[in-house]
Parts: C-alpha cells; structure tokens; sequence
C-alpha cells in the first residue's frame, strides 16, 4: 500500500500561563489575521498554527531532530 498508516490525531489538550504582553500580542496577532484573511478565528485556534510554522521554520531544530532520529535508529552520520 502507498498510503502510510495514518498518525495519531487525538489532540491533545495543554494549558499554558502567558505574561500579559504576550496575551495581548497574541490578540492583536488575531486581530492583523482577521483584517488580512477578512475572517475571525480566536487565538486559541491560531496558537496551534503558529507553534507549528515556528518549529518548522527553525532549521536548527529540525537538524537536531533529525540528528536524534537517525541516531535513535542507529544510523551514523
């Protein structure tokens, strides 16, 4: 079969504690969202996105992802 088996997409709940500045930030962020796309989403809906593109934007990160990997499956490099 082609298709990979599917991954886990239970989502998983997480509660986070933001200083103020960032609180306010991430509203103003939905707000700047809201007057670009002409559509609403709360900021709860837009952090997951955001965290995601963050990450995969960080070169570094997915070099030492990608290090951990191959060396949790033995390959040397």
């Amino acid at each position: 079969m082609k298709l990979a088996k599917l991954p886990d997409r239970t989502a998983v709940k997480m509660n986070v504690v933001l200083a103020p500045g960032l609180a306010r930030r991430l509203r103003e962020y939905a707000d700047f969202y809201a007057e670009t796309y002409g559509s609403r989403e709360e900021v709860t809906e837009l952090v997951p996105f955001m965290l995601e593109a963050f990450l995969d934007s960080d070169v570094d990160f997915r070099k030492g992802s990608k290090r951990r990997h191959d060396e949790s499956i033995g390959v040397s490099s």
